[in-house]
């Protein structure tokens, strides 16, 4: 081998060191991120038990069942009431009923007519 392809060989050595690196340290960064993730969610839950009565949470936890992306929506809603402080007493069912009609989303009709 001539001093170049050395060179060349030393190179490559030391760019696959550095890409295991970065393999090994992204695998830290994910665990970080996810255990950041689930600590923000354990959060949430915590800030929902309080404010939420017993009825409530079922009610919450129907929905969440059948509409998985409204059911989040509707818990970030109460989990920033609570929060801010805007939250007076604990959300009882009827109140959440409410909440639930105020945030769901416009039915969209169709009329057909037909010539």
């Amino acid at each position: 081998m001539s001093g170049s392809e050395e060179d060349i060989e030393e190179l490559r050595k030391q760019k696959l060191e550095q890409l295991k690196e970065q393999q090994q340290g992204g695998g830290q960064n994910e665990e970080a991120r996810q255990a950041q993730q689930e600590q923000a969610e354990a959060q949430k839950s915590a800030v929902l038990r309080q404010n939420l009565t017993d009825g409530a949470r079922q009610r919450l936890n129907s929905v969440k069942m059948s509409k998985p992306e409204f059911g989040e929506q509707v818990e970030q809603q109460v989990f920033a009431l609570a929060r801010s402080g805007r939250l007076g007493d604990k959300i009882d069912e009827d109140q959440m009923r409410e909440l639930l009609q105020e945030l769901k989303p416009d039915e969209k009709s169709f009329d057909i007519k037909r010539r």
